[in-house]
């Protein structure tokens, strides 16, 4: 048994909702009106949304938003008792989404200094030289056969995207990017752009910064990205948020999303419990919907170095304050979205292409894995050497200014693998979500377990066996999966 270890994740807090009795006889006095929550209103799928929807208004709620064709609606309301009032024919679950929204495991942002942003070839990008990512994966040699197809959009659900960063402003598609904060699509520019999190812009700068001999290069300077930001000023990610997201992929032609981050504070979502199973519904349904609509969802693994594949007492969630113990969780309980059929899943690996020690893993989880940084395994854990993470465009929220920085984390894994998928489709149009993923997993570049119990940092602050791992599987394995992403493989 593995103890799910919660490092950096926190939640909201929970809203209790109960019912009042009526007296036979007497009126039922009018319950006070408590805080407005959010619930995901599932209705039988395949039937539409209407009765689900009346529903929803007699037991005193509001829609705020109806995905028709997959069964969801998104309700606010402040009865106390609107998940029993809702209740009954033509709805199917109920459950309200409060403290139900995950905090994004922003990671530390050590920017570039103004000086460096001179260095280097002005012919070229000027912090190429500190890529050492682009090289791992052969992006170069990729470049020489396409840097990507305009055609090709990637959503990234996320924070949001600078649309005035230099190295990002004529890489986004402007006309199909939004907000899905509360559910709720927002078109403004404003509304999609990075208020209080620089987590998107350094995502999105992964996978298509451009080539215009400013700052960085992307894995796919040729394609679009689109912002559909999901992460709240608060830096929750709220299920509804998320299903906002990829029904919006579904229905404005995108090829691909990229996923660093997870549904819900329990980072497992286990389906055979009655308050998360209508999460796992709503999420499911979009999530197929969108890949019928040829969406691939690329997500990253998580950043708890957890066996995913294997059961566990979990102890530390859900992270809203009440924290309870969950011990022999069966395999129906998953990460969101990382673990949802045909979603790709990828670990990261350091500089020297072995697992990062903060990696996430699992036999029969992981995909495919790529580079996502590793600033402890110089020092074996003893300090951090910032220029061994990922660096990518990032904004200051504090002084409202774009840069660019080093951060770590799957989160930076998984844009890797998003952009080698973008120039695959970009150098061999056709290919369906499921046909794509094969391919990005065909052209991985395989690696072998490490003998033993792996430890990279046993002088971490946080013990000598804090991270330690054990890897299983022969040439597809849980560390590293089909193997490391190569973007030239993907072209030739």
């Amino acid at each position: 048994m593995n103890n799910l270890r919660r490092k950096t994740l926190a939640a909201a807090s929970a809203v209790t909702l109960g019912a009042g009795l009526a007296l036979i006889g007497v009126p039922a006095p009018v319950a006070a009106a408590g805080p407005e929550t959010s619930y995901l209103v599932l209705a039988p799928q395949g039937n539409g949304t209407a009765k689900a929807a009346a529903r929803v208004a007699a037991a005193d709620g509001t829609v705020v938003a109806a995905y028709d064709k997959i069964g969801v609606l998104v309700a606010r309301s402040s009865a106390p008792d609107f998940a029993t009032r809702v209740a009954g024919a033509g709805v199917e679950s109920v459950a309200s989404t409060a403290g139900l929204g995950t905090a994004l495991d922003e990671g530390e942002t050590v920017e570039v200094p103004a000086a460096d942003l001179v260095a280097g070839d002005p012919t070229a990008e000027p912090l190429y030289g500190q890529q050492w990512d682009m090289d791992m994966i052969r992006v170069p040699q990729a470049h020489a056969v396409t840097g990507g197809s305009p055609s090709v959009v990637v959503g990234v659900l996320d924070s949001g995207i600078s649309s005035s960063h230099p190295d990002l402003a004529t890489q986004i598609a402007k006309d199909k990017s939004t907000s899905c904060i509360g559910g709720v699509t927002n078109t403004a520019e404003p509304a999609w752009n990075p208020t209080t999190s620089d987590h998107g812009t350094h995502v999105a700068g992964t996978i298509a910064a451009a080539v215009n001999g400013v700052g960085v290069t992307g894995v796919a300077p040729g394609v679009k990205v689109a912002a559909v930001k999901v992460v709240n000023d608060d830096g929750y990610i709220f299920p509804e948020a998320a299903v906002c997201g990829f029904m919006w992929a579904a229905e404005h032609g995108f090829k691909l999303t990229n996923n660093s981050y997870y549904i819900d504070p329990w980072q497992l979502n286990c389906r055979n419990d009655a308050r998360q199973r209508p999460v796992w519904q709503a999420v499911q349904r979009a999530l197929r919907y969108s890949q019928s609509q040829g969406v691939l969802h690329v997500a990253s693994a998580g950043n708890a170095n957890f066996d995913l594949a294997h059961k566990i007492t979990d102890t530390g969630s859900p992270n809203n304050g009440t924290p309870e113990e969950r011990e022999n969780l069966t395999n129906a309980c998953l990460v969101l979205p990382a673990e949802a059929p045909g979603v790709v899943t990828v670990a990261a690996v350091g500089p020297t292409g072995d697992k990062s020690y903060y990696s996430s893993y699992g036999q029969g989880v992981i995909d495919v894995t790529a580079p996502g940084g590793d600033t402890r395994f110089r020092t074996r854990g003893a300090a951090s050497t910032s220029t061994d993470g990922i660096l990518s465009t990032t904004f200051n929220t504090a002084t409202r200014t774009n840069g660019w920085g080093y951060k770590q984390g799957t989160s930076m894994s998984g844009p890797h693998a998003a952009g080698v998928a973008a120039l695959a489709l970009s150098a061999h149009p056709g290919m369906t979500p499921g046909q794509l993923s094969s391919f990005l997993e065909r052209t991985a570049v395989a690696k072998s377990c490490p003998a033993g119990v792996y430890n990279p940092v046993p002088l971490i602050p946080a013990g000598p066996n804090a991270y330690d791992a054990t890897c299983s599987g022969g040439k597809r394995n849980g560390f590293y999966g089909a193997g490391v992403v190569d973007a030239y493989n993907a072209v030739k």
